[in-house]
């Protein structure tokens, strides 16, 4: 059996685990930086000095949903329009080594893209 310390024995309530370092994020703070600019996580902790896993306790807190862990693609900052006349121009492969990406990945991108995005 277990060993019991006095405080669980007395019934007072034991914290467990370290406490928390550095301040709390704010909810504006985090809807600002994370929300709003789209700031990865780590940024956000670096602009308000505290930890990376405060950040991620503060998002959970406030029901904030954390992003996707998966980059979304360069491709899509890049309009339809221009890539294909592109494609166009140096033709498949030469648009995808001067855009430093694998032809397929241009290829699958061009088939799957609409024209509203």
């Amino acid at each position: 059996m277990g060993r019991i310390k006095y405080q669980e024995a007395a019934g007072m309530e034991v914290k467990r685990g370290r406490p928390p370092t550095g301040p709390a994020p704010s909810k504006a703070d985090l809807v600002k930086l994370y929300v709003k600019e789209g700031r990865s996580v780590r940024d956000v902790a670096a602009v308000l000095g505290c930890t990376k896993d405060s950040v991620h306790r503060a998002l959970a807190g406030y029901g904030i949903k954390a992003r996707s862990k998966a980059r979304r693609s360069g491709l899509r900052t890049i309009r339809l329009q221009d890539l294909k006349s592109a494609v166009k121009d140096k033709g498949l492969r030469g648009t995808a080594r001067d855009l430093g990406i694998n032809e397929g990945t241009l290829r699958h991108h061009l088939k799957t893209r609409t024209e509203k995005s």
